[in-house]
């Protein structure tokens, strides 16, 4: 096969973008990673050993070498779901929901699994975008059991919270907890909700329900203090903050809190 001269320029320029981003990133590549990497260059056409160095790369905090190994694989099958769902969650890890959503609506597409369909509904009740509350509905028409419930419910909560409907968005959140009473996130919105409107003591209800449930549920300690710090109660936000931080130490929050109040 004879190479044009544009070709060649191309692959050289690619070759040279490539390299540019192993460099930049070569701190973050750990050493399972690097010999995944000869092995794809080795077998390009490897979609399995592609796979491999994207969760390696993302085991490794290093997302945009993740994320550039899922173009690859994109390129090579572009009709694939499950390449597009995983570039979508590795997105919406590294905080690009723009492209996420556009990956799950292109995943959605080729396959409307619930994951995916939930995953946009997700993102669209964030952005305050009604279809997130059609999709949830499409969704709990499948009737695929008691945690696609919980999830629907949740993220109509999510939409319902944004948009200023509090009373719908409470329904939604007690819908979801009523088919799994370990839903973190539902518990945490419900709170969200009651200190934001100045309930504190319905906030800290909540917040003490969530610690019942999961008592290493760093988050929930951490919001307590918040509560407790609100109405003035500076000796239980001091204990709730020290505790989030036994918890989880990299909530600097409650760190900064701690300081704050001259622990």
């Amino acid at each position: 096969m004879k190479w044009t001269p544009i070709i060649v320029l191309f692959l050289f320029t690619a070759c040279r973008q490539q390299e540019k981003k192993l460099v930049e990133h070569e701190a973050e590549i750990p050493a399972q990673a690097k010999i995944l990497y000869k092995a794809v260059n080795q077998y390009p056409d490897s979609i399995s050993l592609r796979v491999q160095l994207v969760n390696a790369l993302d085991s490794a905090g290093a997302l945009p070498l993740a994320l550039a190994q899922m173009d690859s694989l994109i390129k090579r099958d572009s009709a694939n779901f499950g390449i597009w769902f995983h570039k979508a969650q590795l997105s919406e890890k590294a905080m690009d929901t723009t492209m996420a959503l556009r990956c799950y609506q292109i995943a959605a597409r080729i396959y409307p699994s619930p994951d995916a369909l939930l995953g946009m509904a997700n993102l669209l009740a964030e952005k305050k975008n009604i279809q997130a509350i059609e999709i949830c509905d499409e969704v709990e028409s499948f009737r695929l059991g008691r945690e696609y419930l919980a999830h629907a419910s949740f993220i109509k909560g999510v939409y319902f919270a944004r948009t200023g409907e509090i009373v719908k968005a409470m329904a939604s959140f007690d819908r979801c907890i009523g088919n799994d009473y370990q839903y973190m996130e539902a518990y945490m919105e419900k709170g969200f909700l009651f200190y934001e409107t100045k309930q504190p003591d319905k906030a800290i209800s909540i917040f003490e329900k969530a610690l019942e449930v999961r008592p290493t549920y760093a988050d929930a300690s951490y919001w307590l203090a918040k509560c407790f710090e609100a109405k003035g109660e500076k000796e239980k936000a001091k204990l709730q903050y020290q505790k989030a931080l036994v918890l989880d130490p990299a909530i600097q929050e409650a760190s900064e809190a701690l300081k704050r109040l001259g622990s």
